[in-house]
Protein backbone atom coordinates (compact mmCIF):
# COMPACT_ATOMS: atom_id res chain seq x y z
CA UNK A 1 0.00 0.00 0.00
CA UNK A 2 1.00 3.33 -0.96
CA UNK A 3 3.78 2.57 -3.48
CA UNK A 4 3.26 3.94 -6.95
CA UNK A 5 3.09 1.54 -9.50
CA UNK A 6 2.65 0.46 -13.11
CA UNK A 7 -0.20 -2.20 -14.71
CA UNK A 8 3.69 -3.94 -15.90
CA UNK A 9 4.37 -5.50 -11.87
CA UNK A 10 8.04 -4.95 -11.18
CA UNK A 11 8.67 -2.03 -14.15
CA UNK A 12 8.96 0.60 -11.35
CA UNK A 13 12.66 -0.70 -10.84
CA UNK A 14 13.49 0.23 -14.31
CA UNK A 15 12.71 4.18 -13.39
CA UNK A 16 16.05 4.76 -11.39
CA UNK A 17 17.21 7.69 -13.82
CA UNK A 18 20.35 6.25 -15.10
CA UNK A 19 18.26 3.00 -16.04
CA UNK A 20 16.02 5.47 -17.98
CA UNK A 21 18.64 7.13 -20.21
CA UNK A 22 19.77 3.18 -20.70
CA UNK A 23 16.48 2.00 -21.16
CA UNK A 24 14.70 4.73 -22.92
CA UNK A 25 13.44 2.89 -26.00
CA UNK A 26 12.30 0.01 -23.79
CA UNK A 27 10.59 1.78 -21.58
CA UNK A 28 8.27 3.68 -23.73
CA UNK A 29 7.26 0.48 -25.61
CA UNK A 30 6.55 -1.14 -22.12
CA UNK A 31 4.59 1.92 -21.31
CA UNK A 32 2.73 1.57 -24.52
CA UNK A 33 1.71 -1.87 -24.32
CA UNK A 34 0.69 -1.71 -20.50
CA UNK A 35 -1.26 1.82 -21.00
CA UNK A 36 -2.10 2.20 -24.70
CA UNK A 37 -5.11 0.34 -24.47
CA UNK A 38 -6.61 2.59 -21.96
CA UNK A 39 -5.58 5.21 -19.87
CA UNK A 40 -7.27 3.72 -16.61
CA UNK A 41 -5.56 0.54 -16.54
CA UNK A 42 -2.76 1.97 -15.58
CA UNK A 43 -3.51 3.46 -12.02
CA UNK A 44 -1.00 5.54 -9.73
CA UNK A 45 -1.66 4.11 -5.93
CA UNK A 46 -0.40 7.13 -4.46
CA UNK A 47 -2.83 10.51 -3.95
CA UNK A 48 -0.04 12.50 -4.24
CA UNK A 49 1.49 11.70 -7.63
CA UNK A 50 -0.59 13.48 -9.62
CA UNK A 51 0.71 11.99 -12.97
CA UNK A 52 -3.00 10.54 -14.06
CA UNK A 53 -4.13 13.84 -13.57
CA UNK A 54 -2.10 15.19 -16.01
CA UNK A 55 -2.52 12.86 -18.70
CA UNK A 56 -6.15 13.00 -18.32
CA UNK A 57 -6.22 16.78 -18.79
CA UNK A 58 -3.86 16.30 -22.04
CA UNK A 59 -6.08 14.17 -23.58
CA UNK A 60 -9.35 15.86 -22.76
CA UNK A 61 -7.10 18.71 -24.56
CA UNK A 62 -6.07 16.99 -27.69
CA UNK A 63 -8.56 14.51 -28.07
CA UNK A 64 -10.80 16.56 -30.22
CA UNK A 65 -7.42 17.50 -32.70
CA UNK A 66 -7.11 16.46 -35.95
CA UNK A 67 -3.78 17.10 -38.14
CA UNK A 68 -6.47 18.31 -40.90
CA UNK A 69 -8.29 21.10 -38.75
CA UNK A 70 -6.37 24.32 -39.55
CA UNK A 71 -4.83 25.33 -35.89
CA UNK A 72 -3.69 21.84 -35.04
CA UNK A 73 0.13 22.82 -34.63
CA UNK A 74 -0.73 25.33 -32.16
CA UNK A 75 -3.00 23.89 -30.15
CA UNK A 76 -1.22 20.75 -30.12
CA UNK A 77 1.58 22.70 -28.60
CA UNK A 78 -0.58 24.78 -26.00
CA UNK A 79 -1.87 21.61 -24.69
CA UNK A 80 1.79 19.82 -24.87
CA UNK A 81 3.34 23.31 -22.24
CA UNK A 82 -0.11 22.49 -20.16
CA UNK A 83 1.04 18.82 -19.82
CA UNK A 84 4.76 19.95 -19.14
CA UNK A 85 4.14 22.64 -16.83
CA UNK A 86 1.25 19.92 -14.89
CA UNK A 87 4.53 17.23 -14.44
CA UNK A 88 6.52 20.06 -13.30
CA UNK A 89 4.14 21.13 -10.36
CA UNK A 90 3.79 17.20 -9.31
CA UNK A 91 7.35 16.16 -9.89
CA UNK A 92 8.84 15.90 -6.57
CA UNK A 93 5.85 13.31 -5.14
CA UNK A 94 6.06 11.53 -8.11
CA UNK A 95 9.82 11.16 -8.17
CA UNK A 96 10.82 7.51 -9.18
CA UNK A 97 7.42 6.61 -11.08
CA UNK A 98 7.67 5.11 -14.11
CA UNK A 99 4.34 6.44 -15.62
CA UNK A 100 5.65 9.84 -14.33
CA UNK A 101 9.08 9.71 -16.62
CA UNK A 102 7.65 8.41 -19.30
CA UNK A 103 5.71 10.93 -19.85
CA UNK A 104 8.36 13.70 -19.29
CA UNK A 105 10.29 11.73 -21.70
CA UNK A 106 7.36 11.41 -24.27
CA UNK A 107 6.18 15.12 -24.23
CA UNK A 108 10.16 15.91 -24.46
CA UNK A 109 10.08 13.90 -27.74
CA UNK A 110 6.93 15.64 -28.84
CA UNK A 111 7.86 19.09 -28.08
CA UNK A 112 11.09 18.30 -30.44
CA UNK A 113 8.77 16.51 -33.29
CA UNK A 114 6.33 19.53 -33.11
CA UNK A 115 8.64 22.20 -33.17
CA UNK A 116 6.83 23.55 -30.07
CA UNK A 117 8.71 26.17 -27.69
CA UNK A 118 9.39 25.55 -24.07
CA UNK A 119 8.06 28.93 -23.67
CA UNK A 120 4.33 29.83 -24.61
CA UNK A 121 0.86 30.43 -24.10
CA UNK A 122 -0.49 26.94 -22.24
CA UNK A 123 -4.28 25.38 -23.03
CA UNK A 124 -6.89 25.68 -20.09
CA UNK A 125 -8.07 22.50 -18.91
CA UNK A 126 -11.40 23.99 -18.77
CA UNK A 127 -11.60 25.96 -21.91
CA UNK A 128 -14.22 28.17 -22.33
CA UNK A 129 -16.25 26.83 -25.75
CA UNK A 130 -18.32 28.94 -27.94
CA UNK A 131 -20.61 26.49 -29.86
CA UNK A 132 -21.14 27.45 -32.92
CA UNK A 133 -24.13 25.31 -35.17
CA UNK A 134 -23.00 25.36 -38.27
CA UNK A 135 -18.98 24.62 -37.29
CA UNK A 136 -18.87 21.11 -37.48
CA UNK A 137 -15.65 20.68 -35.71
CA UNK A 138 -17.34 23.55 -32.89
CA UNK A 139 -20.35 21.34 -32.26
CA UNK A 140 -18.14 17.70 -31.98
CA UNK A 141 -15.59 19.79 -29.52
CA UNK A 142 -18.23 21.06 -27.64
CA UNK A 143 -20.00 17.43 -27.30
CA UNK A 144 -16.81 16.11 -26.13
CA UNK A 145 -16.04 18.81 -23.44
CA UNK A 146 -19.37 18.50 -22.21
CA UNK A 147 -19.39 14.61 -21.88
CA UNK A 148 -15.87 14.56 -20.89
CA UNK A 149 -16.45 16.91 -17.97
CA UNK A 150 -19.76 14.48 -17.46
CA UNK A 151 -18.10 11.22 -17.06
CA UNK A 152 -15.74 12.58 -15.08
CA UNK A 153 -17.98 13.77 -12.57
CA UNK A 154 -19.50 10.53 -11.86
CA UNK A 155 -16.72 8.22 -12.74
CA UNK A 156 -15.51 8.09 -9.31
CA UNK A 157 -18.56 6.30 -8.46
CA UNK A 158 -19.03 4.25 -11.54
CA UNK A 159 -16.09 1.18 -12.45
CA UNK A 160 -17.22 1.80 -16.57
CA UNK A 161 -18.15 4.83 -17.92
CA UNK A 162 -18.28 6.16 -21.77
CA UNK A 163 -16.98 8.86 -23.04
CA UNK A 164 -17.39 10.99 -26.20
CA UNK A 165 -14.74 10.15 -28.27
CA UNK A 166 -13.61 12.76 -31.11
CA UNK A 167 -14.77 12.26 -34.20
CA UNK A 168 -13.39 9.90 -36.97
CA UNK A 169 -12.68 11.17 -40.63
CA UNK A 170 -12.93 8.92 -43.89
CA UNK A 171 -11.07 9.48 -47.07
CA UNK A 172 -11.95 8.22 -50.67
CA UNK A 173 -10.20 9.41 -54.15
CA UNK A 174 -11.15 8.48 -57.70
CA UNK A 175 -8.92 9.08 -60.25
CA UNK A 176 -7.19 7.94 -63.67
CA UNK A 177 -8.43 5.06 -65.33
CA UNK A 178 -10.39 4.92 -62.86
CA UNK A 179 -9.07 3.69 -59.58
CA UNK A 180 -11.38 4.25 -56.44
CA UNK A 181 -9.96 4.57 -53.18
CA UNK A 182 -12.86 3.82 -50.73
CA UNK A 183 -13.70 4.49 -47.27
CA UNK A 184 -12.14 1.32 -45.74
CA UNK A 185 -8.82 1.94 -48.01
CA UNK A 186 -9.52 -0.67 -50.64
CA UNK A 187 -8.06 0.38 -53.82
CA UNK A 188 -9.62 -1.00 -56.84
CA UNK A 189 -9.69 -0.48 -60.63
CA UNK A 190 -12.83 -0.29 -62.15
CA UNK A 191 -15.08 -0.16 -65.56
CA UNK A 192 -17.66 1.69 -64.18
CA UNK A 193 -19.09 3.49 -67.64
CA UNK A 194 -21.62 5.84 -67.31
CA UNK A 195 -23.22 7.95 -64.34
CA UNK A 196 -22.02 6.43 -60.79
CA UNK A 197 -22.60 7.67 -56.88
CA UNK A 198 -19.70 7.63 -55.06
CA UNK A 199 -21.08 9.11 -51.94
CA UNK A 200 -24.89 9.53 -51.28
CA UNK A 201 -26.23 10.34 -47.54
CA UNK A 202 -28.38 12.60 -45.82
CA UNK A 203 -26.06 15.24 -46.02
CA UNK A 204 -23.70 14.73 -49.47
CA UNK A 205 -24.23 13.58 -52.69
CA UNK A 206 -21.50 12.79 -55.07
CA UNK A 207 -21.84 11.25 -58.81
CA UNK A 208 -20.06 10.82 -61.24
CA UNK A 209 -20.09 9.83 -64.86
CA UNK A 210 -17.23 8.31 -66.60
CA UNK A 211 -16.46 7.65 -70.65
CA UNK A 212 -14.47 5.40 -72.12
CA UNK A 213 -10.75 6.18 -72.38
CA UNK A 214 -9.77 4.10 -76.08
CA UNK A 215 -11.36 2.18 -78.37
CA UNK A 216 -10.82 -1.60 -77.38
CA UNK A 217 -10.49 -1.00 -73.47
CA UNK A 218 -12.96 -1.53 -70.60
CA UNK A 219 -10.94 1.45 -68.70
CA UNK A 220 -12.99 4.40 -69.05
CA UNK A 221 -12.26 7.88 -66.92
CA UNK A 222 -13.90 10.78 -65.43
CA UNK A 223 -15.77 13.69 -67.49
CA UNK A 224 -17.98 14.98 -65.43
CA UNK A 225 -18.74 15.39 -61.05
CA UNK A 226 -22.10 16.56 -59.62
CA UNK A 227 -21.50 17.00 -56.08
CA UNK A 228 -24.70 18.04 -53.95
CA UNK A 229 -24.82 19.40 -50.56
CA UNK A 230 -27.75 19.00 -49.36
CA UNK A 231 -30.19 21.56 -46.99
CA UNK A 232 -29.18 21.88 -43.46
CA UNK A 233 -31.44 23.72 -41.05
CA UNK A 234 -30.29 27.30 -40.34
CA UNK A 235 -26.94 26.91 -41.73
CA UNK A 236 -27.00 26.28 -46.02
CA UNK A 237 -29.94 26.34 -48.55
CA UNK A 238 -28.90 23.16 -51.01
CA UNK A 239 -25.91 23.79 -53.30
CA UNK A 240 -25.34 21.77 -56.50
CA UNK A 241 -21.58 21.99 -58.25
CA UNK A 242 -20.88 20.76 -61.13
CA UNK A 243 -17.90 20.71 -62.94
CA UNK A 244 -17.19 18.84 -66.82
CA UNK A 245 -13.90 18.86 -68.58
CA UNK A 246 -12.78 22.08 -70.08
CA UNK A 247 -15.30 23.65 -67.18
CA UNK A 248 -14.34 23.72 -63.45
CA UNK A 249 -15.50 26.68 -62.08
CA UNK A 250 -15.30 28.44 -59.05
CA UNK A 251 -18.89 28.93 -57.96
CA UNK A 252 -22.15 26.28 -57.96
CA UNK A 253 -24.57 26.21 -60.78
CA UNK A 254 -26.59 29.50 -59.38
CA UNK A 255 -23.60 31.49 -59.48
CA UNK A 256 -23.04 32.04 -55.44
CA UNK A 257 -19.53 30.86 -54.13
CA UNK A 258 -20.33 30.52 -50.55
CA UNK A 259 -23.58 29.96 -48.64
CA UNK A 260 -24.41 30.88 -44.84
CA UNK A 261 -23.29 33.66 -42.55
CA UNK A 262 -19.93 33.87 -41.26
CA UNK A 263 -19.23 31.39 -38.47
CA UNK A 264 -15.55 31.21 -37.17
CA UNK A 265 -12.27 32.63 -37.65
CA UNK A 266 -9.87 30.47 -39.42
CA UNK A 267 -6.11 30.18 -39.65
CA UNK A 268 -5.12 28.50 -43.27
CA UNK A 269 -1.55 27.14 -44.05
CA UNK A 270 -0.86 30.98 -45.36
CA UNK A 271 -1.25 32.40 -41.62
CA UNK A 272 -4.24 34.27 -43.04
CA UNK A 273 -6.73 34.28 -40.76
CA UNK A 274 -10.35 35.47 -41.01
CA UNK A 275 -14.34 34.71 -41.20
CA UNK A 276 -15.24 31.81 -43.36
CA UNK A 277 -18.95 30.75 -44.62
CA UNK A 278 -20.52 27.62 -43.43
CA UNK A 279 -20.07 26.45 -47.53
CA UNK A 280 -17.48 28.03 -49.48
CA UNK A 281 -15.60 27.67 -52.62
CA UNK A 282 -11.66 28.05 -53.11
CA UNK A 283 -10.34 28.15 -56.44
CA UNK A 284 -6.69 27.16 -56.13
CA UNK A 285 -5.44 27.20 -59.87
CA UNK A 286 -8.12 28.63 -62.74
CA UNK A 287 -9.68 25.62 -64.04
CA UNK A 288 -7.51 23.34 -62.69
CA UNK A 289 -7.59 22.73 -59.32
CA UNK A 290 -10.60 23.62 -56.92
CA UNK A 291 -11.47 22.85 -53.26
CA UNK A 292 -14.75 23.16 -51.37
CA UNK A 293 -15.28 23.36 -47.83
CA UNK A 294 -18.56 22.10 -46.00
CA UNK A 295 -17.24 23.63 -42.60
CA UNK A 296 -21.20 22.72 -41.40
CA UNK A 297 -20.40 19.08 -41.87
CA UNK A 298 -16.53 19.02 -41.50
CA UNK A 299 -16.91 17.63 -45.32
CA UNK A 300 -13.72 18.92 -47.66
CA UNK A 301 -13.73 18.13 -51.55
CA UNK A 302 -10.86 18.34 -54.28
CA UNK A 303 -11.64 18.70 -57.93
CA UNK A 304 -8.94 18.95 -60.44
CA UNK A 305 -8.58 18.47 -63.94
CA UNK A 306 -5.70 16.80 -65.24
CA UNK A 307 -5.42 16.41 -69.48
CA UNK A 308 -9.09 15.70 -70.49
CA UNK A 309 -10.06 14.12 -67.50
CA UNK A 310 -10.92 14.66 -63.65
CA UNK A 311 -10.05 13.63 -60.34
CA UNK A 312 -11.83 13.77 -57.30
CA UNK A 313 -10.64 13.33 -53.13
CA UNK A 314 -12.98 13.92 -50.53
CA UNK A 315 -12.73 13.79 -46.43
CA UNK A 316 -16.05 13.16 -44.47
CA UNK A 317 -16.92 12.74 -40.56
CA UNK A 318 -17.51 8.79 -40.55
CA UNK A 319 -20.90 9.93 -38.56
CA UNK A 320 -22.20 11.18 -41.55
CA UNK A 321 -20.89 8.90 -44.14
CA UNK A 322 -22.86 6.01 -41.88
CA UNK A 323 -26.06 8.32 -42.35
CA UNK A 324 -27.80 7.02 -44.86
CA UNK A 325 -30.54 4.36 -45.48
CA UNK A 326 -31.75 1.08 -47.31
CA UNK A 327 -32.09 3.39 -50.59
CA UNK A 328 -28.76 4.73 -50.87
CA UNK A 329 -26.77 1.57 -50.57
CA UNK A 330 -25.11 2.03 -53.81
CA UNK A 331 -22.03 4.17 -52.71
CA UNK A 332 -18.63 3.15 -54.62
CA UNK A 333 -16.74 4.96 -51.81
CA UNK A 334 -18.70 3.24 -49.20
CA UNK A 335 -19.02 -0.37 -50.53
CA UNK A 336 -16.56 -0.17 -53.76
CA UNK A 337 -16.97 -0.81 -57.07
CA UNK A 338 -19.71 -4.34 -58.02
CA UNK A 339 -17.30 -7.22 -58.73
CA UNK A 340 -18.74 -7.14 -62.33
CA UNK A 341 -17.44 -3.77 -62.91
CA UNK A 342 -14.05 -4.58 -61.22
CA UNK A 343 -10.63 -4.84 -63.44
CA UNK A 344 -8.18 -5.16 -60.91
CA UNK A 345 -8.30 -9.13 -59.26
CA UNK A 346 -8.90 -8.94 -55.54
CA UNK A 347 -6.35 -6.07 -55.86
CA UNK A 348 -4.15 -7.28 -57.73
CA UNK A 349 -4.28 -4.65 -61.07
CA UNK A 350 -3.00 -7.10 -64.18
CA UNK A 351 -1.15 -4.94 -66.59
CA UNK A 352 -2.35 -4.96 -70.40
CA UNK A 353 -0.24 -6.87 -72.80
CA UNK A 354 -0.57 -3.57 -75.77
CA UNK A 355 -2.30 -0.68 -75.53
CA UNK A 356 -5.59 -1.37 -77.80
CA UNK A 357 -5.47 1.39 -79.66
CA UNK A 358 -2.36 2.21 -80.16
CA UNK A 359 -0.79 -1.64 -81.21
CA UNK A 360 2.67 -2.34 -80.85
CA UNK A 361 3.85 -1.02 -84.21
CA UNK A 362 6.80 1.21 -82.64
CA UNK A 363 7.58 1.55 -79.32
CA UNK A 364 9.13 4.73 -78.12
CA UNK A 365 9.31 6.77 -75.63
CA UNK A 366 7.64 10.22 -76.94
CA UNK A 367 9.50 13.52 -76.89
CA UNK A 368 8.90 16.40 -75.44
CA UNK A 369 7.87 18.29 -78.68
CA UNK A 370 4.98 15.29 -79.35
CA UNK A 371 3.66 15.82 -76.20
CA UNK A 372 2.90 19.56 -76.20
CA UNK A 373 2.11 19.82 -80.13
CA UNK A 374 -0.36 16.71 -80.72
CA UNK A 375 -2.96 18.22 -79.07
CA UNK A 376 -4.23 20.75 -75.88
CA UNK A 377 -3.72 17.86 -73.92
CA UNK A 378 -0.53 16.01 -74.74
CA UNK A 379 -0.21 13.83 -77.18
CA UNK A 380 -1.22 9.45 -77.09
CA UNK A 381 1.80 7.75 -77.21
CA UNK A 382 2.83 3.98 -77.20
CA UNK A 383 4.87 2.89 -74.00
CA UNK A 384 6.53 -0.52 -72.96
CA UNK A 385 6.25 -1.69 -69.52
CA UNK A 386 9.81 -0.16 -68.53
CA UNK A 387 9.25 3.21 -70.21
CA UNK A 388 6.00 3.54 -68.66
CA UNK A 389 7.93 2.84 -65.58
CA UNK A 390 10.35 5.23 -66.22
CA UNK A 391 7.96 7.90 -67.06
CA UNK A 392 5.60 7.17 -63.50
CA UNK A 393 8.98 7.13 -61.66
CA UNK A 394 9.97 10.66 -62.48
CA UNK A 395 6.68 11.87 -60.70
CA UNK A 396 6.15 9.04 -57.95
CA UNK A 397 9.04 7.62 -55.99
CA UNK A 398 7.42 5.23 -53.88
CA UNK A 399 6.80 2.62 -56.38
CA UNK A 400 2.90 1.93 -54.54
CA UNK A 401 -0.86 1.74 -56.09
CA UNK A 402 -0.08 5.05 -57.30
CA UNK A 403 2.90 4.35 -58.89
CA UNK A 404 1.23 0.81 -60.64
CA UNK A 405 -1.96 3.19 -61.55
CA UNK A 406 0.00 5.20 -63.43
CA UNK A 407 1.58 2.71 -65.49
CA UNK A 408 -1.30 1.07 -66.06
CA UNK A 409 -2.50 4.09 -67.03
CA UNK A 410 0.22 4.89 -69.75
CA UNK A 411 0.09 0.96 -70.91
CA UNK A 412 -3.73 1.73 -71.73
CA UNK A 413 -3.88 5.26 -72.91
CA UNK A 414 -0.79 6.66 -73.76
CA UNK A 415 -1.44 9.71 -72.17
CA UNK A 416 1.06 11.02 -70.21
CA UNK A 417 -1.37 13.43 -68.00
CA UNK A 418 -2.21 9.96 -66.31
CA UNK A 419 1.06 10.34 -64.95
CA UNK A 420 0.20 14.00 -63.35
CA UNK A 421 -3.27 12.43 -62.49
CA UNK A 422 -1.82 9.78 -60.26
CA UNK A 423 0.67 12.14 -58.75
CA UNK A 424 -2.32 15.06 -57.92
CA UNK A 425 -4.19 12.02 -56.09
CA UNK A 426 -1.81 10.68 -54.05
CA UNK A 427 -0.82 14.56 -53.17
CA UNK A 428 -4.29 15.16 -52.33
CA UNK A 429 -4.95 12.09 -50.14
CA UNK A 430 -1.55 13.04 -48.33
CA UNK A 431 -3.10 16.37 -47.63
CA UNK A 432 -6.81 14.79 -46.64
CA UNK A 433 -6.79 11.23 -45.27
CA UNK A 434 -6.63 11.43 -41.28
CA UNK A 435 -4.50 8.31 -40.79
CA UNK A 436 -0.98 8.52 -41.98
CA UNK A 437 0.03 4.75 -41.39
CA UNK A 438 -2.28 4.06 -43.84
CA UNK A 439 -1.42 6.12 -46.59
CA UNK A 440 0.83 3.05 -48.51
CA UNK A 441 -1.11 0.93 -50.10
CA UNK A 442 0.90 -1.56 -52.22
CA UNK A 443 -0.06 -4.33 -55.06
CA UNK A 444 -1.40 -7.86 -53.66
CA UNK A 445 1.88 -10.17 -54.48
CA UNK A 446 4.72 -7.70 -54.71
CA UNK A 447 7.58 -7.91 -52.78
CA UNK A 448 7.07 -4.56 -50.68
CA UNK A 449 3.58 -6.05 -50.12
CA UNK A 450 4.72 -9.38 -48.51
CA UNK A 451 7.66 -6.95 -46.91
CA UNK A 452 5.24 -5.29 -45.36
CA UNK A 453 3.26 -8.24 -43.80
CA UNK A 454 6.03 -9.82 -42.57
CA UNK A 455 6.52 -6.24 -40.99
CA UNK A 456 3.87 -6.63 -38.73
CA UNK A 457 5.50 -10.55 -37.49
CA UNK A 458 8.39 -8.87 -36.37
CA UNK A 459 6.54 -5.67 -34.74
CA UNK A 460 4.48 -8.19 -32.42
CA UNK A 461 7.68 -10.43 -32.16
CA UNK A 462 9.34 -7.37 -30.75
CA UNK A 463 6.73 -6.60 -28.59
CA UNK A 464 6.88 -10.16 -26.82
CA UNK A 465 10.40 -9.50 -27.01
CA UNK A 466 9.84 -6.15 -24.97
CA UNK A 467 7.82 -8.47 -22.37
CA UNK A 468 10.01 -10.82 -21.89
CA UNK A 469 12.78 -8.09 -21.02
CA UNK A 470 10.61 -6.27 -18.63
CA UNK A 471 9.86 -9.48 -16.79
CA UNK A 472 13.49 -10.84 -16.92
CA UNK A 473 14.41 -7.00 -14.91
CA UNK A 474 11.84 -7.65 -12.39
Amino acid sequence: MGRAGCCCRGAERLASPSMVRRFRPLLLLVIVVCCGAHIGQCQVATPQCRIQKCTTDFVSLTSHLTPAVDGFHTEFCKALRAYSACTQRTAKSCRGNLVFHSAVLGISDLMSQRNCSRDGPTSSTHPEIHLEPCNYHSRTQHAHIHSHVHTHAHSRGHSHSHSHTRPGYLFCGLFGDPHLRTFKDSFQTCKVEGAWPLIDNDYLSVQVTNVPVVPGSSATATNKITIIFKPYEGCTDQRVYQAVTDNLPAAFDDGTVSSGDPIHASAGADGVSGKVRALWISERSPGRHVELHAGYIGVTVIVRQLGRYLTLAVRIPEELAQAYDATQDLQLCLNGCPNGERIDQAGHLPLPLSPPALGLQQLRRPSYSSLTQASPYGGSQVFGVEGAKERCREQLEVQDIYFHSCVFDLLTTGDVNFTVAAYSAQKDMESLHPHRDRWRIYPRGSAISTLHSGSHLIKQFALLLVCALSAALM
